[in-house]
Protein backbone atom coordinates (compact mmCIF):
# COMPACT_ATOMS: atom_id res chain seq x y z
CA UNK A 1 0.00 0.00 0.00
CA UNK A 2 1.89 3.15 -1.52
CA UNK A 3 0.46 7.13 -1.69
CA UNK A 4 -0.31 7.33 -5.14
CA UNK A 5 2.47 10.10 -5.96
CA UNK A 6 5.32 7.58 -5.40
CA UNK A 7 8.23 6.80 -8.27
CA UNK A 8 7.39 3.44 -7.61
CA UNK A 9 10.22 0.68 -8.81
CA UNK A 10 9.36 -1.56 -11.25
CA UNK A 11 12.00 -3.51 -11.88
CA UNK A 12 15.47 -4.42 -10.72
CA UNK A 13 18.61 -5.29 -13.01
CA UNK A 14 20.90 -8.12 -12.25
CA UNK A 15 24.75 -7.26 -13.47
CA UNK A 16 25.43 -11.06 -13.17
CA UNK A 17 29.02 -12.80 -13.06
CA UNK A 18 31.86 -11.15 -13.40
CA UNK A 19 32.76 -13.12 -16.56
CA UNK A 20 34.62 -11.75 -19.52
CA UNK A 21 32.53 -10.96 -22.80
CA UNK A 22 34.40 -13.81 -24.74
CA UNK A 23 33.80 -16.56 -22.23
CA UNK A 24 30.40 -16.22 -21.88
CA UNK A 25 30.05 -19.43 -23.73
CA UNK A 26 31.66 -21.42 -21.65
CA UNK A 27 30.08 -20.19 -18.37
CA UNK A 28 27.00 -20.95 -20.19
CA UNK A 29 27.44 -24.49 -20.79
CA UNK A 30 28.73 -25.18 -17.60
CA UNK A 31 26.52 -23.59 -15.06
CA UNK A 32 23.76 -25.37 -17.57
CA UNK A 33 25.40 -28.77 -17.04
CA UNK A 34 26.43 -27.81 -13.35
CA UNK A 35 22.44 -27.44 -12.99
CA UNK A 36 21.37 -30.25 -15.14
CA UNK A 37 23.42 -32.64 -12.78
CA UNK A 38 22.19 -31.65 -9.34
CA UNK A 39 18.39 -31.81 -10.51
CA UNK A 40 18.84 -35.43 -12.29
CA UNK A 41 21.10 -36.56 -9.30
CA UNK A 42 18.70 -35.68 -6.54
CA UNK A 43 16.12 -36.96 -8.04
CA UNK A 44 17.06 -40.77 -8.48
CA UNK A 45 16.82 -41.05 -4.99
CA UNK A 46 13.22 -41.62 -5.05
CA UNK A 47 13.39 -44.53 -7.55
CA UNK A 48 14.83 -47.46 -5.37
CA UNK A 49 12.01 -48.94 -2.77
CA UNK A 50 15.37 -50.60 -0.49
CA UNK A 51 15.93 -46.54 0.23
CA UNK A 52 12.78 -45.92 2.19
CA UNK A 53 14.45 -45.43 5.78
CA UNK A 54 14.69 -42.49 7.98
CA UNK A 55 18.08 -41.37 6.59
CA UNK A 56 17.27 -41.78 3.68
CA UNK A 57 13.17 -40.00 4.08
CA UNK A 58 15.32 -37.09 5.23
CA UNK A 59 17.85 -37.31 1.87
CA UNK A 60 15.24 -37.28 -0.29
CA UNK A 61 13.86 -33.87 1.07
CA UNK A 62 17.14 -32.71 1.10
CA UNK A 63 17.30 -33.74 -2.79
CA UNK A 64 14.51 -32.03 -3.18
CA UNK A 65 15.14 -28.91 -1.41
CA UNK A 66 18.41 -28.86 -3.12
CA UNK A 67 17.31 -29.09 -6.59
CA UNK A 68 14.71 -25.74 -5.59
CA UNK A 69 17.53 -24.40 -4.30
CA UNK A 70 19.15 -24.06 -7.74
CA UNK A 71 15.96 -23.55 -9.96
CA UNK A 72 15.35 -20.59 -7.64
CA UNK A 73 18.38 -18.55 -9.08
CA UNK A 74 20.34 -20.97 -11.76
CA UNK A 75 18.01 -20.81 -14.66
CA UNK A 76 17.33 -17.01 -14.62
CA UNK A 77 21.33 -16.87 -14.47
CA UNK A 78 22.16 -18.47 -18.00
CA UNK A 79 19.46 -16.95 -19.68
CA UNK A 80 20.83 -13.72 -18.79
CA UNK A 81 24.04 -14.60 -20.12
CA UNK A 82 22.48 -15.72 -23.27
CA UNK A 83 19.94 -12.76 -23.85
CA UNK A 84 22.07 -10.01 -22.23
CA UNK A 85 18.34 -8.95 -20.94
CA UNK A 86 19.34 -8.15 -17.57
CA UNK A 87 16.19 -6.97 -15.81
CA UNK A 88 13.83 -8.47 -13.58
CA UNK A 89 10.83 -7.13 -12.24
CA UNK A 90 9.89 -6.32 -8.34
CA UNK A 91 8.24 -9.31 -7.90
CA UNK A 92 10.28 -11.40 -9.44
CA UNK A 93 12.97 -9.93 -7.38
CA UNK A 94 10.97 -10.57 -4.25
CA UNK A 95 9.64 -13.86 -4.85
CA UNK A 96 13.18 -15.46 -5.11
CA UNK A 97 14.56 -13.96 -2.55
CA UNK A 98 11.69 -15.41 -0.24
CA UNK A 99 12.49 -18.86 -1.89
CA UNK A 100 16.56 -18.78 -1.49
CA UNK A 101 15.81 -17.84 1.80
CA UNK A 102 13.12 -20.53 2.41
CA UNK A 103 15.35 -23.24 0.62
CA UNK A 104 18.55 -22.31 2.07
CA UNK A 105 17.44 -22.09 5.80
CA UNK A 106 15.14 -25.83 4.81
CA UNK A 107 19.21 -27.56 3.97
CA UNK A 108 20.28 -25.84 7.49
CA UNK A 109 17.39 -27.48 9.64
CA UNK A 110 17.39 -30.99 7.07
CA UNK A 111 21.07 -31.47 7.91
CA UNK A 112 20.63 -31.20 11.87
CA UNK A 113 18.11 -33.59 11.41
CA UNK A 114 20.18 -35.80 9.63
CA UNK A 115 22.90 -36.23 11.85
CA UNK A 116 20.61 -36.35 14.95
CA UNK A 117 19.17 -39.18 12.87
CA UNK A 118 22.70 -40.48 12.35
CA UNK A 119 23.50 -40.21 16.26
CA UNK A 120 20.81 -42.20 16.97
CA UNK A 121 21.84 -44.84 14.84
CA UNK A 122 25.19 -45.42 15.86
CA UNK A 123 25.02 -44.29 19.74
CA UNK A 124 22.03 -45.70 20.35
CA UNK A 125 21.22 -49.01 17.29
CA UNK A 126 19.21 -50.90 19.66
CA UNK A 127 16.20 -47.92 20.58
CA UNK A 128 16.75 -46.65 16.61
CA UNK A 129 13.73 -48.00 15.12
CA UNK A 130 11.78 -47.47 17.99
CA UNK A 131 12.88 -43.23 18.43
CA UNK A 132 13.16 -42.59 14.92
CA UNK A 133 9.81 -44.06 13.58
CA UNK A 134 7.50 -43.10 10.39
CA UNK A 135 5.88 -40.09 12.81
CA UNK A 136 9.26 -38.37 14.23
CA UNK A 137 10.24 -38.28 10.77
CA UNK A 138 7.48 -36.77 9.18
CA UNK A 139 7.08 -34.33 12.42
CA UNK A 140 11.00 -33.29 12.15
CA UNK A 141 10.72 -33.02 8.29
CA UNK A 142 7.56 -30.48 8.72
CA UNK A 143 8.71 -28.60 11.69
CA UNK A 144 11.62 -27.58 9.11
CA UNK A 145 9.25 -26.38 6.92
CA UNK A 146 7.39 -24.28 9.06
CA UNK A 147 10.65 -23.00 10.54
CA UNK A 148 12.30 -22.00 7.43
CA UNK A 149 8.75 -20.80 6.06
CA UNK A 150 8.54 -18.53 9.33
CA UNK A 151 12.15 -17.50 8.80
CA UNK A 152 12.26 -16.57 5.57
CA UNK A 153 8.98 -14.19 6.12
CA UNK A 154 10.28 -12.32 8.35
CA UNK A 155 13.42 -11.52 6.23
CA UNK A 156 10.93 -10.72 3.50
CA UNK A 157 8.49 -8.40 4.50
CA UNK A 158 10.47 -6.16 6.11
CA UNK A 159 12.32 -5.63 2.44
CA UNK A 160 9.30 -5.20 0.90
CA UNK A 161 9.11 -2.02 2.98
CA UNK A 162 12.31 -1.07 2.23
CA UNK A 163 12.95 -1.62 -1.67
CA UNK A 164 11.25 1.77 -2.33
CA UNK A 165 12.42 5.01 -3.23
CA UNK A 166 13.84 7.67 -1.20
CA UNK A 167 11.76 10.46 -2.51
CA UNK A 168 8.26 8.96 -1.50
CA UNK A 169 5.67 9.51 0.96
CA UNK A 170 4.85 6.56 2.20
CA UNK A 171 2.28 5.35 4.64
CA UNK A 172 3.27 4.75 8.15
CA UNK A 173 0.01 3.98 9.97
CA UNK A 174 -3.53 3.35 8.89
CA UNK A 175 -6.45 3.92 10.87
CA UNK A 176 -9.24 1.16 11.97
CA UNK A 177 -12.87 2.28 12.61
CA UNK A 178 -13.60 -0.76 14.32
CA UNK A 179 -17.13 -2.26 14.71
CA UNK A 180 -20.47 0.55 13.58
CA UNK A 181 -21.38 0.62 17.19
CA UNK A 182 -23.02 3.70 18.86
CA UNK A 183 -21.24 5.53 21.41
CA UNK A 184 -23.33 4.60 24.39
CA UNK A 185 -22.84 1.19 24.32
CA UNK A 186 -19.13 0.65 23.61
CA UNK A 187 -18.98 -0.73 27.28
CA UNK A 188 -21.61 -3.39 26.54
CA UNK A 189 -19.73 -4.45 23.16
CA UNK A 190 -16.43 -4.62 25.09
CA UNK A 191 -18.02 -6.87 27.60
CA UNK A 192 -19.74 -9.10 25.19
CA UNK A 193 -16.64 -9.43 22.91
CA UNK A 194 -13.89 -10.20 25.93
CA UNK A 195 -16.53 -12.88 27.07
CA UNK A 196 -16.68 -14.62 23.60
CA UNK A 197 -12.50 -14.27 23.29
CA UNK A 198 -11.93 -15.42 26.62
CA UNK A 199 -14.59 -18.50 25.80
CA UNK A 200 -12.94 -19.09 22.19
CA UNK A 201 -9.34 -19.10 24.46
CA UNK A 202 -10.15 -21.65 27.35
CA UNK A 203 -12.31 -23.58 25.67
CA UNK A 204 -9.95 -24.86 22.55
CA UNK A 205 -6.85 -24.69 25.91
CA UNK A 206 -9.21 -26.95 27.48
CA UNK A 207 -9.42 -28.75 24.46
CA UNK A 208 -5.54 -29.25 23.36
CA UNK A 209 -5.23 -30.03 27.43
CA UNK A 210 -7.57 -32.74 27.63
CA UNK A 211 -6.08 -34.40 24.38
CA UNK A 212 -2.71 -34.05 25.66
CA UNK A 213 -3.34 -35.67 29.52
CA UNK A 214 -5.81 -38.84 28.33
CA UNK A 215 -4.07 -41.36 26.35
CA UNK A 216 -7.19 -42.68 25.12
CA UNK A 217 -7.40 -39.22 22.81
CA UNK A 218 -4.73 -40.29 21.03
CA UNK A 219 -6.37 -40.61 18.08
CA UNK A 220 -6.05 -39.33 14.10
CA UNK A 221 -9.02 -37.80 15.04
CA UNK A 222 -8.66 -35.94 18.39
CA UNK A 223 -4.82 -35.11 16.85
CA UNK A 224 -7.16 -33.19 14.52
CA UNK A 225 -8.90 -31.43 16.55
CA UNK A 226 -6.04 -30.60 18.62
CA UNK A 227 -4.20 -28.83 15.56
CA UNK A 228 -8.20 -26.68 14.55
CA UNK A 229 -8.21 -25.36 18.58
CA UNK A 230 -4.92 -24.17 18.22
CA UNK A 231 -5.83 -22.37 15.00
CA UNK A 232 -9.31 -21.24 16.25
CA UNK A 233 -7.24 -19.66 19.22
CA UNK A 234 -4.43 -18.27 16.80
CA UNK A 235 -7.33 -16.75 14.73
CA UNK A 236 -9.10 -14.77 17.44
CA UNK A 237 -5.89 -14.07 18.89
CA UNK A 238 -4.52 -11.88 15.54
CA UNK A 239 -8.01 -9.82 15.66
CA UNK A 240 -10.33 -9.23 18.73
CA UNK A 241 -7.51 -8.35 21.27
CA UNK A 242 -6.55 -5.26 18.88
CA UNK A 243 -10.46 -4.69 18.67
CA UNK A 244 -11.05 -4.50 21.88
CA UNK A 245 -7.87 -2.69 22.93
CA UNK A 246 -9.45 0.20 20.71
CA UNK A 247 -12.63 0.23 21.95
CA UNK A 248 -11.13 1.15 25.19
CA UNK A 249 -8.89 3.52 24.32
CA UNK A 250 -10.14 5.09 21.20
CA UNK A 251 -6.55 4.68 19.83
CA UNK A 252 -7.32 3.33 16.54
CA UNK A 253 -4.05 4.00 14.53
CA UNK A 254 -1.41 0.75 13.42
CA UNK A 255 1.34 0.93 11.60
CA UNK A 256 1.96 -0.30 8.53
CA UNK A 257 3.90 -3.32 9.52
CA UNK A 258 2.06 -4.24 11.90
CA UNK A 259 -1.10 -4.11 9.62
CA UNK A 260 0.68 -5.97 6.68
CA UNK A 261 1.28 -8.58 9.56
CA UNK A 262 -1.72 -8.71 11.10
CA UNK A 263 -3.07 -9.29 7.10
CA UNK A 264 -0.48 -12.30 7.00
CA UNK A 265 -1.97 -13.95 9.64
CA UNK A 266 -4.87 -13.95 9.35
CA UNK A 267 -4.91 -15.56 5.88
CA UNK A 268 -2.66 -17.95 7.35
CA UNK A 269 -5.09 -19.09 10.02
CA UNK A 270 -8.31 -18.91 7.61
CA UNK A 271 -6.73 -20.65 5.43
CA UNK A 272 -5.34 -23.40 7.99
CA UNK A 273 -8.98 -23.93 9.94
CA UNK A 274 -9.99 -24.52 5.73
CA UNK A 275 -7.71 -27.40 5.06
CA UNK A 276 -8.07 -28.58 8.77
CA UNK A 277 -11.98 -28.74 8.79
CA UNK A 278 -11.24 -30.96 4.94
CA UNK A 279 -8.73 -33.10 6.61
CA UNK A 280 -10.94 -33.59 9.82
CA UNK A 281 -13.92 -34.50 7.16
CA UNK A 282 -11.38 -37.18 5.07
CA UNK A 283 -10.91 -39.04 8.37
CA UNK A 284 -14.05 -39.14 9.60
CA UNK A 285 -15.20 -40.38 6.25
CA UNK A 286 -12.25 -43.12 6.17
CA UNK A 287 -13.51 -44.21 9.80
CA UNK A 288 -17.09 -44.65 8.89
CA UNK A 289 -16.50 -45.88 4.80
CA UNK A 290 -13.41 -47.95 5.46
CA UNK A 291 -13.41 -49.49 9.06
CA UNK A 292 -11.51 -51.96 8.70
CA UNK A 293 -8.59 -50.31 7.10
CA UNK A 294 -8.36 -47.14 9.32
CA UNK A 295 -5.83 -47.90 11.31
CA UNK A 296 -3.50 -48.80 8.13
CA UNK A 297 -4.62 -45.81 6.55
CA UNK A 298 -4.64 -43.31 9.10
CA UNK A 299 -1.15 -43.75 10.11
CA UNK A 300 0.86 -41.33 12.18
CA UNK A 301 2.95 -40.17 9.37
CA UNK A 302 -0.05 -39.59 7.46
CA UNK A 303 -2.04 -37.50 9.69
CA UNK A 304 1.54 -35.50 10.29
CA UNK A 305 1.77 -34.97 7.21
CA UNK A 306 -1.42 -34.14 6.41
CA UNK A 307 -1.20 -31.20 9.14
CA UNK A 308 2.20 -30.00 7.88
CA UNK A 309 0.51 -29.84 4.25
CA UNK A 310 -2.00 -28.01 5.42
CA UNK A 311 0.37 -25.49 7.27
CA UNK A 312 2.93 -25.32 4.29
CA UNK A 313 -0.15 -24.37 1.84
CA UNK A 314 -1.53 -21.66 3.84
CA UNK A 315 1.85 -20.04 4.55
CA UNK A 316 2.33 -20.51 0.88
CA UNK A 317 -1.47 -18.69 0.31
CA UNK A 318 -0.73 -15.88 2.82
CA UNK A 319 2.49 -14.75 1.82
CA UNK A 320 0.77 -14.43 -1.77
CA UNK A 321 -2.08 -12.23 -1.01
CA UNK A 322 0.21 -10.10 1.05
CA UNK A 323 3.00 -9.37 -1.10
CA UNK A 324 0.35 -8.56 -3.70
CA UNK A 325 -1.04 -6.02 -1.65
CA UNK A 326 2.43 -4.48 -0.38
CA UNK A 327 2.41 -3.78 -4.79
CA UNK A 328 -0.86 -1.76 -4.34
CA UNK A 329 -0.62 1.91 -4.17
CA UNK A 330 -2.63 3.68 -1.98
CA UNK A 331 -4.27 7.38 -1.93
CA UNK A 332 -4.09 10.02 0.67
CA UNK A 333 -7.25 8.28 2.74
CA UNK A 334 -5.80 5.31 4.92
CA UNK A 335 -8.60 4.71 7.24
CA UNK A 336 -9.95 1.16 6.84
CA UNK A 337 -13.44 0.38 7.39
CA UNK A 338 -12.85 -2.67 9.23
CA UNK A 339 -11.66 -3.63 13.09
CA UNK A 340 -9.05 -5.18 11.34
CA UNK A 341 -6.69 -5.08 8.33
CA UNK A 342 -8.64 -7.11 5.96
CA UNK A 343 -7.61 -8.22 2.58
CA UNK A 344 -11.03 -6.56 0.90
CA UNK A 345 -10.76 -3.55 3.29
CA UNK A 346 -7.28 -2.74 2.46
CA UNK A 347 -7.92 -3.18 -1.70
CA UNK A 348 -10.52 -0.60 -1.32
CA UNK A 349 -8.35 1.82 -0.19
CA UNK A 350 -5.94 1.93 -2.97
CA UNK A 351 -5.69 4.05 -6.36
CA UNK A 352 -3.58 1.32 -8.36
CA UNK A 353 -4.81 -1.52 -10.34
CA UNK A 354 -6.39 -4.31 -7.96
CA UNK A 355 -7.11 -6.70 -11.18
CA UNK A 356 -3.96 -8.57 -10.61
CA UNK A 357 -5.69 -8.78 -6.68
CA UNK A 358 -9.15 -9.40 -7.50
CA UNK A 359 -8.15 -12.11 -10.07
CA UNK A 360 -6.06 -14.39 -7.50
CA UNK A 361 -8.63 -14.10 -5.49
CA UNK A 362 -11.13 -15.48 -7.47
CA UNK A 363 -9.06 -18.37 -9.01
CA UNK A 364 -6.11 -19.55 -6.42
CA UNK A 365 -8.56 -18.10 -3.48
CA UNK A 366 -11.78 -20.09 -4.98
CA UNK A 367 -9.11 -23.38 -5.46
CA UNK A 368 -7.52 -22.83 -2.06
CA UNK A 369 -11.38 -22.54 -0.14
CA UNK A 370 -13.67 -24.37 -2.60
CA UNK A 371 -11.68 -27.66 -3.50
CA UNK A 372 -11.50 -28.66 0.67
CA UNK A 373 -15.22 -26.80 0.99
CA UNK A 374 -16.01 -29.69 -2.10
CA UNK A 375 -14.29 -32.76 -0.59
CA UNK A 376 -16.18 -32.25 3.07
CA UNK A 377 -19.47 -32.10 1.10
CA UNK A 378 -18.27 -35.19 -1.04
CA UNK A 379 -17.31 -36.63 2.07
CA UNK A 380 -20.73 -36.23 4.33
CA UNK A 381 -22.45 -37.14 1.16
CA UNK A 382 -20.55 -40.28 1.17
CA UNK A 383 -20.56 -41.21 4.70
CA UNK A 384 -24.63 -40.50 4.69
CA UNK A 385 -24.83 -43.17 1.44
CA UNK A 386 -23.21 -45.54 3.83
CA UNK A 387 -25.52 -44.98 7.19
CA UNK A 388 -28.39 -44.80 5.36
CA UNK A 389 -27.90 -49.03 4.65
CA UNK A 390 -27.78 -49.70 8.11
CA UNK A 391 -31.62 -50.41 9.14
CA UNK A 392 -30.32 -48.50 12.84
CA UNK A 393 -32.97 -45.50 13.77
CA UNK A 394 -30.68 -44.65 16.74
CA UNK A 395 -27.88 -44.61 14.79
CA UNK A 396 -29.25 -42.73 11.74
CA UNK A 397 -30.34 -40.48 14.55
CA UNK A 398 -26.90 -40.21 16.36
CA UNK A 399 -24.73 -40.20 13.00
CA UNK A 400 -26.65 -36.88 11.37
CA UNK A 401 -27.20 -35.10 14.53
CA UNK A 402 -22.98 -35.35 15.45
CA UNK A 403 -22.92 -34.63 10.99
CA UNK A 404 -25.41 -31.63 11.37
CA UNK A 405 -23.69 -29.88 14.15
CA UNK A 406 -20.76 -30.51 12.13
CA UNK A 407 -22.13 -29.00 8.88
CA UNK A 408 -23.92 -25.77 10.51
CA UNK A 409 -20.09 -24.47 11.40
CA UNK A 410 -18.65 -25.44 7.70
CA UNK A 411 -21.82 -23.41 5.89
CA UNK A 412 -21.17 -20.49 8.72
CA UNK A 413 -17.40 -20.57 8.11
CA UNK A 414 -17.74 -21.16 4.94
CA UNK A 415 -20.47 -19.04 3.66
CA UNK A 416 -19.62 -16.04 5.22
CA UNK A 417 -15.54 -16.16 4.62
CA UNK A 418 -17.60 -16.57 0.79
CA UNK A 419 -19.88 -13.46 1.07
CA UNK A 420 -16.89 -11.29 2.41
CA UNK A 421 -14.15 -12.22 -0.42
CA UNK A 422 -16.21 -12.86 -3.49
CA UNK A 423 -19.28 -10.33 -2.89
CA UNK A 424 -18.29 -7.62 -0.88
CA UNK A 425 -18.53 -5.18 -3.63
CA UNK A 426 -22.44 -5.71 -2.91
CA UNK A 427 -22.93 -6.16 0.39
CA UNK A 428 -21.45 -2.80 2.03
CA UNK A 429 -21.06 -2.36 5.12
CA UNK A 430 -22.53 -6.05 5.96
CA UNK A 431 -19.00 -7.74 5.42
CA UNK A 432 -18.30 -6.60 9.18
CA UNK A 433 -20.40 -7.97 10.28
CA UNK A 434 -20.12 -11.30 8.74
CA UNK A 435 -16.24 -10.95 9.34
CA UNK A 436 -17.50 -11.35 13.06
CA UNK A 437 -18.81 -15.06 12.31
CA UNK A 438 -16.18 -16.47 10.85
CA UNK A 439 -13.09 -15.12 13.20
CA UNK A 440 -14.96 -14.84 16.60
CA UNK A 441 -18.30 -16.24 16.94
CA UNK A 442 -17.34 -19.84 14.81
CA UNK A 443 -13.65 -20.15 16.59
CA UNK A 444 -15.84 -19.73 19.82
CA UNK A 445 -18.73 -22.46 18.88
CA UNK A 446 -16.03 -25.03 17.98
CA UNK A 447 -15.19 -26.44 21.18
CA UNK A 448 -18.66 -26.94 21.89
CA UNK A 449 -20.16 -28.42 18.74
CA UNK A 450 -16.58 -30.47 17.95
CA UNK A 451 -15.15 -31.42 21.49
CA UNK A 452 -17.85 -30.37 24.75
CA UNK A 453 -20.99 -32.85 23.16
CA UNK A 454 -18.84 -35.72 22.30
CA UNK A 455 -18.97 -38.88 24.57
CA UNK A 456 -14.90 -38.91 24.62
CA UNK A 457 -14.26 -35.96 25.43
CA UNK A 458 -16.85 -35.27 28.46
CA UNK A 459 -15.30 -38.94 30.11
CA UNK A 460 -11.38 -37.06 29.79
CA UNK A 461 -12.69 -33.79 31.27
CA UNK A 462 -14.45 -35.79 34.13
CA UNK A 463 -11.70 -38.01 34.91
CA UNK A 464 -9.44 -34.96 35.22
CA UNK A 465 -12.18 -33.13 37.50
CA UNK A 466 -12.21 -36.56 39.29
CA UNK A 467 -8.27 -35.85 39.75
CA UNK A 468 -8.48 -32.61 41.01
CA UNK A 469 -10.98 -33.25 43.96
CA UNK A 470 -8.90 -36.07 44.75
CA UNK A 471 -5.45 -34.47 44.94
CA UNK A 472 -7.34 -32.05 47.20
CA UNK A 473 -9.18 -34.27 49.63
CA UNK A 474 -5.90 -36.25 49.74
CA UNK A 475 -4.16 -35.71 53.59
CA UNK A 476 -0.77 -34.88 53.12
CA UNK A 477 1.48 -37.84 54.38
CA UNK A 478 5.05 -38.26 53.28
CA UNK A 479 5.55 -42.11 53.62
CA UNK A 480 2.65 -42.22 50.64
CA UNK A 481 4.01 -42.67 47.67
CA UNK A 482 2.93 -40.15 44.76
CA UNK A 483 1.96 -43.53 42.18
CA UNK A 484 0.28 -44.87 45.06
CA UNK A 485 -1.96 -41.48 45.05
CA UNK A 486 -1.71 -42.02 41.46
CA UNK A 487 -3.08 -45.59 41.24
Amino acid sequence: MRPENQSSMSQVLLLGLPIPPGQQGVFFTLFLAMYLTTVLGNLLIRLDSRLHAPMYFILSHLAFSDVSLSSVIVPKMPMNMQTQHQSISYMGCISPLYFFIHFAGHDNFLLAVMSYDRYMAICHPLYYTTIMREGLCSLLVAGSWIVACVHSLIHTLPLVRLMRPENQNSVSQFLLLGLPIPPGQQGMFFTLFLGMYLTTVLGNLLIILLIRLDSRLHTPMYFFLSHLAFSDISLSSVTVPKMLTNMQTQEQSISYVGCITQLYIFILFVGLDNFILAVMAYDRYIAICQPLHYTTIMREGLCVLLVAGSWILSCGNALLHTLLVGQLSSCADNTITHYFCELAALMKLSCSDTSLNEMVIFTEGGMIFFLPFSSILCSYIRIATIILRVPSTKRLSKAFSSCGSHLSVVFLYYGTATGVYFFSSSWGSKDIIASVMYTVVTPMLNPFIYSLRNRDIKQALEMCVNRVKFFKQQPLNPHVSIRSIVR
